[in-house]
């Protein structure tokens, strides 16, 4: 493994700034402050200085529900903000058994090797049952966790739809401030509904792998249409004419479905991550694009949309708890949900008795408000 300073060499080439991944050589030794009481500050100073501890501290206060954290959180984030937008932040999704957390412990471990500093950001399934999280991606990704250039936080999904957890947005803009120059977001699998990765990634991988049947049953069409590169991995023994083969079908099936233009051109490669093999030409390939942006000056903008994304998104979650917070919204609600599940209101009605009760509550008329 190089000793050259984190951030340095590679990390250069593709226009991402290291100024900080370089004032973070050091970082380890940096004072910490008594663990229970890290004050806003202390947080911000933390994290700028990739002080591991508090990075893992702030992503835990950010992902807290507790409305005191989550007042605490939100300012450490206008604290972080100036210092986020310089990672590139790759999306990583894929068929289930695709090897996803293999792959990311595979081209994790050459990217530092080559100077970066890697994040990632790793979603496990929450079950519906209990509401626990296996979260084993560290035992799955053995040489990252142990690798002092990454940091790997494995997140409950807390039955979020889309593949990523609630706070997963707010998690990487974290590890940017730390100064991590590539962000990896891995999924939770591919769904119908796991598009919301586009919303956070400048580049979308999709992992898949060769004779599992219809191979675009594998991946969806709504995933199909927003990734960037889709990789066929175990590619090696046996499997390697076979991932072939199912690279070409995917190449078939990708230009039907999004045309000829460069624009929506999807790179379609095989890769081992067992054995490494084509690992590297991924990235290669992520880095190009990536590069395109930058270069075209659509990265911005594309960042600012998925900003606006965001915005609706959590404007939607927290008039959600509003709904619950307001007593008469509150009591509106469990009405017209018994209602609707007796069958003596259509859904369309109650909806507009919650509303009522909800605009009520907001202008102080209602009891107990």
């Amino acid at each position: 493994m190089t000793n050259r300073a984190p951030g340095e060499g590679e990390a250069s080439r593709f226009g991402i700034s290291v100024a900080k991944a370089r004032a973070c050589a050091g970082a380890s030794a940096t004072a910490r402050p008594a663990r229970m009481n890290l004050s806003i500050d202390d947080f911000a100073r933390g994290v700028l200085a990739a002080d591991r501890a508090v990075l893992g501290r702030a992503i835990s206060l950010i992902e807290s529900t507790l409305p005191a954290d989550e007042a605490i959180a939100q300012q450490v984030l206008e604290r972080l903000l100036p210092s986020t937008g310089h990672s590139l932040r790759i999306g990583l999704t894929g068929t289930p058994g695709a090897g996803k957390s293999t792959f990311i412990d595979s081209l994790g471990t050459m990217l530092t090797e080559r100077g970066h500093r890697i994040a990632v950001l790793a979603i496990d399934p929450t079950s519906r049952v209990s509401g626990g999280s296996i979260l084993g991606d560290r035992t799955r990704m053995s040489r990252l966790s142990n690798n002092p250039h990454a940091f790997v936080r494995p997140s409950p999904s807390g039955g979020t739809l889309g593949g990523i957890a609630r706070k997963t947005r707010e998690a990487m803009l974290v590890c940017e401030a730390a100064g991590f120059d590539i962000v990896l977001i891995e999924t939770v699998g591919v769904g119908q509904s796991e598009t919301a990765i586009a919303d956070m990634s400048d580049v979308v991988v999709a992992l898949s792998i060769p004779g599992a049947g219809d191979e675009l049953q594998g991946i969806k069409r709504g995933l199909l249409e927003l990734v960037d590169v889709l990789v066929v991995n175990k590619a090696e023994g046996d499997n390697a004419a076979k991932a072939r083969t199912a690279a070409a079908e995917y190449t078939a099936a990708l230009r039907v479905m999004r045309g000829e233009g460069d624009r929506s051109r999807v790179a379609v490669l095989t890769c081992s991550a067992l054995t490494g093999d084509g690992v590297w030409q991924v990235f290669e390939e992520v880095r190009s694009r990536y590069a395109s942006l930058r270069a075209s000056g659509s990265l911005e903008p594309r960042r600012r949309n998925q900003d606006r994304h965001w915005l609706r998104s959590l404007l939607h979650e927290r008039l959600d708890r509003l709904l619950l917070d307001l007593p008469g919204a509150r009591s509106a609600f469990t009405d017209a949900e018994a209602a609707v599940l007796e069958g003596r209101t259509p859904p369309v009605v109650a909806v507009e008795r919650v509303i009522n009760a909800l605009r009520t509550d907001l202008r102080g008329e209602s009891r107990g408000y």
